[in-house]
């Protein structure tokens, strides 16, 4: 549970918060870091509502959204090895609005294909998701 400004109350969904690791945030937007190795693999989720659809947030969310979404493809094009990024927003499973932001390598586990349902997990080696999330937090300019 997170309590805004105002006193308004979020509350992330359950598989993200158990998927993931808190980054920080910025313009609204919580950034997580998803609990698998394979992939430097990056969700954003507006914490403003409980939305569902991209649309129903104001323009000045939208492009807050648009602005962090490039910063952290740009950050995670900037890692090594990652060749390519990718990014989503699909809400079948979790209706919840969030998007993806994926570091992706010809040859990692899933390619070229889809990495959602492709294998299990691979857990982060101790200190490893620790580092990555200080350097996110730099780069991306986010608070804790």
């Amino acid at each position: 549970m997170l309590v805004l400004r105002g006193g308004a109350v979020f509350r992330l969904d359950e598989r993200l918060e158990a998927d993931s690791l808190p980054v920080g945030m910025r313009d609204g937007c919580l950034v997580r870091l998803v609990r698998d190795a394979r992939y430097p693999w990056l969700l954003l989720i507006p914490a403003t509502g409980r939305f569902r659809e991209w649309w129903e947030l104001t323009a000045d969310q939208r492009a807050a959204v648009d602005g962090l979404l490039a910063d952290c493809a740009r950050v995670l094009a900037a890692l090594p090895g990652v060749e390519k990024t990718n990014l989503a927003s699909l809400g079948n499973v979790v209706p919840q609005l969030h998007w993806h932001v994926v570091g992706r390598r010809a040859g990692d586990p899933a390619w070229p294909g889809p990495v959602w349902g492709h294998g299990d997990p691979r857990p982060y080696s101790p200190g490893e998701p620790e580092a990555l999330i200080t350097r996110l937090r730099s780069e991306l300019e986010l608070t804790p």
